[in-house]
């Protein structure tokens, strides 16, 4: 593999000795001038002597090269907590020691020596970028040299699984022809590489797919977030004390990454023994009392300092992080004068969290990556999660959308270039663990989010109607606002008419139970909010969640029909609701849907089957959550449609996933041609033992399971 691309990618440049020689004179050369420059121009800053300029930046150089690295590794927190910033203001302290240090310098604050720091960093960026500088490749340099005395050829391949977020695979194929991802393109073109798709669960999102494919089991994640019945809590993935519960339940120490592996930037550990940025181990870096969870504490950080320490790292972040704030206000803006619909809000506070994920979050995990082949490790899992977070405000193929794209790309083309220097040899796969599917958010189509849709049809307190932006004006979004899209108030007609032929026959049942059993109030809301008296619901994208805390077990559709008559048959009629998915005591799992129903356990159909549109593998991905323990007591699935290729999220989204429904259950996966062809993957657990066997095909042991994570570990204990 690593000829075959060579020839389609040309390596960087690697760097020379003289090179070297010429990049630290220039350096010095313009420290020199900058400090001249600084000392007729900087209040509070004098030099009064010719010599003291090029002395003070040879000292300063050597401050940066040598004493900072010491410096860092003692103040890691406050890098940590400032994403950089604060390392300047070390720095500024450190600049200011090696002024009073020179007879004649005048510095009169910390602020004019942390500007001297700042231009410093700058100007050797500078530097490096005029001279083609590498820096990756003079940081492998430096490992090949130690390892020399290491046999390579006794080690199989490592691999690098490269996670695009939320990048379908459709969506990948225009990007590689359209010249938005021209690495990947290069790679397909030389015939190194493959791209294939891949069929997601029905809960199309990151934790069942990285829970699946990192730790090699996914039952019983049924979504981002969901309701514990038992506990009368909402789990969700992204909190680390949830995560890391998921994982305890999901580890045997056999995961994709245990042994030598490593991880980053992900939800689950598989198992590794090196992490950073992972949410299932932020459990254990918050735990005390264990002399091993301060050793995990130390590997978390150890990306986090690598990459801060050098203050180049940390001006260019944040440079580029700057830059890309001004990008998602000039893209809502174009998209504002252009009128695209579907739009959301992107104000408030998310243009200054955006550079969080595309830029600062990206830039740490390249750099662990660059430090995990500098080590050798045979196996790194990392996800990269800009253009999904992007993708979800924008939309899945708006230009800030591919540009966000184009950047993860060209970080690709870094660790495929600096792995060509690496102690062992690397193959690299890249992979998305869904796609996403674009539509008008549920709330703004239908004048109603769906909790307030099923609070209000299970007798809650109606909820005020969503506000949204209209010519400038904020107005409520009522139903039968003519203003609004034409089809809105068309529907809202058909949902009053309830026409459908499954609601007229859940209303004929409900009506021959008899009207003398009322719903049945509960008492106090407790720890999760109610959107109706014991009526719970959770969302994640496309998916819905009804639980009723106060029917014991898993709720069967005759109670649901008997308490709350309306519910069922106003859901299924709704133009913004695919399916649900109930238990019927009589028949079993059954899904419903407008105008038909399917009963999963035999296979019958009556009316239209409402899982056609969502493909050949629904019926078994649906019936496999049914059959989980913690299955919510209703599941309720977007409605999509494959004509305009569009479904309305329950969350406030331009693309978003979650369920099943279009591009958002296709992700994708492009390996080297010669791991063969894997055949058609349905589900995160399939594509873990994909991978674990292209693993086992190149030599790596399989891990024996002995040693369970350390998150599992803690979550095992609390």
């Amino acid at each position: 593999m690593r000829a075959d691309v060579s020839q389609a990618h040309a390596p960087g440049r690697v760097l020379r000795t003289g090179r070297t020689l010429a990049r630290l004179l220039l350096v010095w050369a313009f420290v020199t001038g900058a400090l001249v420059v600084l000392d007729r121009g900087l209040a509070g800053f004098a030099m009064r002597s010719w010599w003291q300029p090029p002395v003070a930046a040879l000292l300063l150089g050597v401050l940066a090269a040598v004493g900072w690295p010491l410096v860092m590794r003692i103040a890691l927190p406050v890098a940590f907590f400032t994403f950089g910033l604060g390392s300047f203001l070390l720095m500024g302290a450190g600049v200011l020691a090696v002024f009073n240090a020179i007879p004649g310098v005048v510095v009169t604050s910390l602020g004019t020596s942390v500007a001297v720091a700042v231009a410093m960093a700058g100007i050797a960026g500078v530097i490096s970028s005029v001279l083609a500088v590498n820096e990756d490749e003079l940081f492998f340099r430096r490992v090949r040299r130690r390892s020399r005395s290491a046999d390579a050829g006794d080690q199989p391949p490592g691999v690098l699984f490269l996670q695009i977020d939320g990048l379908g695979h459709a969506v990948a194929r225009r990007a590689v022809r359209d010249g938005s991802m021209p690495t990947l393109a290069a790679w397909l073109r030389s015939g190194s590489h493959v791209l294939r798709s891949w069929h997601t669960d029905w809960s199309s999102q990151t934790g069942a797919s990285q829970c699946g494919i990192l730790q090699g089991s996914n039952e019983g994640v049924v979504g981002f977030r969901w309701y514990d019945k038992e506990r009368d809590r909402v789990v969700t993935v992204s909190r680390p004390e949830d995560a890391a519960e998921v994982e305890r339940q999901h580890s045997d120490g056999r995961g994709l990454l245990a042994g030598d592996g490593a991880g980053r930037g992900n939800l689950f550990t598989g198992d590794a023994a090196h992490v950073s940025l992972t949410m299932s181990s932020l459990a254990v870096v918050v735990a005390r009392g264990s002399r091993r969870e301060r050793r995990h504490h130390d590997r978390i950080g150890a990306g986090y300092y690598a990459y801060f320490a050098n203050p180049v790292n940390a001006l260019r972040t944040l440079g580029v992080a700057l830059v890309d704030v001004v990008r998602e206000l000039s893209a809502a803006a174009a998209q504002r004068r252009a009128d695209v619909r579907p739009r959301v809000k992107r104000g408030g506070l998310y243009p200054l969290a955006r550079p969080g994920t595309t830029v600062i979050i990206r830039d740490v995990v390249v750099n662990a990556l660059l430090e995990d082949m500098m080590a050798g490790r045979a196996v790194v899992y990392a996800d990269f999660v800009g253009y999904d977070e992007v993708a979800h405000h924008s939309g899945i193929e708006r230009f800030d959308s591919l540009e966000v794209l184009r950047r993860i790309d060209q970080q690709i083309g870094r660790l495929w270039r600096a792995a060509q220097l690496a102690p062992r040899p690397y193959h690299l796969v890249c992979l998305s663990d869904h796609g996403q599917t674009q539509g008008e958010t549920f709330a703004s189509r239908f004048g109603e989010t769906v909790e307030q849709l099923i609070g209000r049809l299970c007798g809650g307190s109606a909820a005020p109607a969503p506000r949204r932006r209209l010519l400038g004006l904020l107005a409520p979004a009522r139903v039968d606002d003519s203003s609004r899209p034409a089809e809105t108030w068309q529907v809202t007609s058909a949902l009053a008419e309830g026409g459908g032929l499954i609601a007229r026959r859940l209303r004929d049942r409900v009506a021959r139970a008899g009207a003398d059993e009322a719903v049945t109030p509960v008492g106090e809301h407790g720890a999760v909010t109610r959107v109706a008296p014991g009526v719970v619901v959770s969302v994640s994208g496309h998916m819905a969640h009804l639980s009723f805390p106060d029917v014991a077990g898993r709720a069967p559709l005759e109670t649901i029909e008997r308490r709350w008559p309306d519910l069922l048959p106003s859901l299924v009629d709704h133009a913004g609701i695919g399916f649900l998915l109930v238990h019927s005591a009589e028949f079993g799992p059954v899904v419903l849907g407008r105008d038909g129903l399917r009963r999963l356990r035999t296979g019958v159909v009556i009316g239209v089957d409402p899982l056609v549109p969502y493909g050949p593998h629904a019926a078994a991905l649906v019936a496999r959550v049914s059959a989980f323990p913690n299955c919510p007591d209703v599941v309720v699935n977007s409605r999509y449609d494959p004509v305009t290729d569009e479904a309305s999220p329950f969350e406030p989204h331009v693309g978003s996933h979650g369920a099943l429904g279009g591009p958002q259950q296709h992700g994708f996966v492009l390996h080297p041609q010669e791991f063969g062809d894997p055949g058609e993957v349905v589900g995160a657990e399939q594509l873990h033992r994909v991978f674990r066997g292209w693993l086992t095909d190149l030599g790596h042991p399989v891990p024996a399971g002995e040693q369970p994570s350390p998150a599992a570990e803690l979550a095992a204990r609390t």
